[in-house]
């Protein structure tokens, strides 16, 4: 494959970039506190051919079992900060990289400017010899970009990413990524190209986020990824589909095979996301799932909502209070779940919280009502 001009970054023993072979990386879905199940689940993950692991880290009681977690698994290891930044110190010793999201950077520490809170994360990277990735998620894009965007959330996302890069830059450092997530395989699309002709020299990591159940998750994440590889676009990937956590060593096999196909020309005939029938979406899960019924409720949400597969309305399903909240705003019917009620919304609006029993129910009456009123907008055009 023909490879974008990008320079090279290590990460523990692995080279992301320039001429170096596209990586293949997931990340572990058990509570990190459960150091047998971690330990277990990022072995399977590095011996199905993932160069780099990620594990969630929310606390302090994460980073003791972080600590074990090092001990005992071979893995490049990288560590979901979300809004816990601050704890970047103390997970350094164990990890080979450390990943933040701009959007919650941004919301954590308010009267902070955030290329101060950026200043202490390359000072902690440079101390500890650590690569960094930018990761960019279109359901957590700061305000003030998308304050300067309002009409264009894909710009909105590129210009976060292209704000703290300048950020590295005038810190000089340059061993970092960057990653522009959506759960729309068109949206990802256009923000890598943007952003790889805006920064052509910084590796680039792909993924499309929620992607969701296979078959499907699997179909939205290669119409991303055969389209951004074949222009050159992309240095490491991840596969984010929701599985169970048996199973959560898939994701590298499917990165693997869409790559081996880019590779050797053999681009499958898969459908244009052009939101024309139903679309859903679903987080692929984590440590942060708070319930692990989530997974089911996907599946039972998938068949239940089969009969109103010609309608063009999107509803997500997500694993957790962190991002649940924002992911599902751009949703027709977005649910997020906690630990023993599954909040439901209509985009922006909050419906109410219901049980894990009852949510399906209420869930087909939204969802009626909403193909019922686009019915009738139809008609009386």
């Amino acid at each position: 494959m023909k490879r974008n001009p990008t320079r090279s970054v290590r990460v523990g023993n692995v080279f992301l970039g320039s001429s170096h072979p596209v990586a293949v990386q997931s990340m572990c879905a058990t509570k990190t506190q459960d150091v047998d199940a971690t330990v277990q689940q990022a072995e399977a993950i590095r011996k199905a051919g993932g160069a780099l692991v990620r594990i969630a880290v929310d606390s302090p009681k994460d980073v003791e079992a972080l600590a074990e977690v090092r001990r005992q698994t071979r893995a490049n290891l990288v560590v979901d900060l979300q809004e816990s930044y601050r704890l970047a110190e103390t997970v350094a010793p164990h990890v080979d990289k450390i990943r933040y999201n701009p959007g919650h950077l941004w919301h954590h520490e308010k009267a902070k400017p955030v290329r101060e809170k950026v200043a202490f994360l390359v000072d902690v990277a440079r101390a500890n010899d650590l690569a960094v990735r930018i990761g960019v998620n279109c359901g957590s894009v700061d305000p003030e970009a998308k304050a300067r965007h309002p009409e264009d959330d894909v710009q909105a996302m590129v210009a976060s990413a292209l704000q703290h890069c300048r950020f590295m830059d005038d810190l000089a450092f340059d061993r970092y990524v960057v990653s522009l997530k959506d759960s729309h395989p068109r949206k990802v699309i256009e923000a890598n190209r943007r952003f790889a002709e805006a920064r052509p020299d910084v590796p680039l990591h792909l993924g499309v986020t929620e992607a969701g159940i296979p078959p499907e998750g699997v179909v939205k994440t290669r119409v991303a990824f055969e389209q951004l590889l074949s222009r050159g676009i992309g240095d490491t990937l991840r596969v984010s589909l929701t599985l169970p956590n048996p199973r959560k060593h898939e994701e590298v096999a499917v990165g693997l095979q869409i790559l081996a196909d880019v590779a050797a020309g053999r681009y499958r005939s898969v459908p244009v996301f052009d939101d024309d029938r139903l679309n859903i979406i679903s987080c692929p899960s984590c440590s942060r799932v708070e319930n692990e019924r989530f997974v089911e409720l996907a599946e039972k949400v998938k068949e239940m909502t089969a009969y109103a597969h010609s309608h063009a309305l999107t509803i997500a399903v997500m694993g957790c209070r962190v991002n649940g909240p924002g992911e599902t705003d751009d949703a027709d019917l977005g649910l997020w779940c906690g630990p023993t009620h599954v909040n439901l919304k209509r985009r922006t609006e909050a419906v109410g919280a219901f049980t894990y029993d009852e949510i399906l129910v209420r869930l087909r009456r939204e969802l009626d009502a909403l193909i019922e009123a686009r019915t009738a907008a139809s008609a009386g055009r």
